[in-house]
């Protein structure tokens, strides 16, 4: 059964995925400074995420699923139960990255057997996040506004994605996620693992 929102804080999620991260790398029988070195961010930064003194970004996890080779999903799913097969969507669960702006509501989580999942994202305006690469190389998006614009950089192409439009691709690059509007942008995004 997933995490029902209600019932687990922000702090308890930040201290299951701090858990996470740190199982990760010591499967993989990685240093901080191996990590470090794979992800390009500071081996301070990593110590205090693994420690749960600090919240991730969504760029921050991006280069961390990138490197442990599993999309943001499925990694945060790893800190929850298994997710049941409907998933009503008082137990959908959300993570918050404040500093960007960003708000992630997993709507269909990875779940075993199945290679897509769906993602409903909120960005207030003026938010801007960048991704240095796919989490999965090759990686199938389709990204459907339900509310305002988007602007989409993927794969050396540039988007602007309205209500009611669809952008879809396989992601090999970087990518850029921003919000068009003067008002929040709403969107799914179903990801689908090559």
């Amino acid at each position: 059964m997933g995490i029902p929102s209600s019932t687990v804080t922000p702090e308890e999620v930040d201290a299951r995925l701090a858990a996470r991260l740190a199982e990760l790398r010591a499967e993989r029988g990685w240093s901080l400074d191996e990590l470090a070195r794979r992800t390009g961010v500071s081996r301070s930064t990593l110590s205090r995420l693994e420690h749960g003194e600090i919240s991730p970004t969504a760029a921050l996890l991006n280069k961390l699923c990138a490197a442990y080779e599993r999309t943001m999903s499925r990694l945060l799913a790893e800190v929850e139960s298994e997710p049941p097969q409907l998933v009503r969507a008082g137990d959908q669960a959300l993570w918050r990255d404040e500093a960007s702006g960003f708000l992630r509501r997993s709507v269909s989580p990875p779940h075993a057997g199945l290679r897509g999942e769906v993602v409903e994202g909120v960005l207030r305006p003026g938010a801007d996040i960048s991704y240095d690469g796919p989490s999965v190389p090759g990686l199938e998006q389709h990204i459907w506004v339900l509310d305002g614009a988007l602007r989409v950089d993927a794969n050396g192409h540039s988007h602007e994605v309205r209500a009611g439009d669809c952008l879809r691709f396989r992601l090999w690059g970087r990518s850029r996620f921003r919000c068009a509007g003067p008002g929040p942008v709403r969107y799914a995004l179903v990801v689908v693992l090559p």
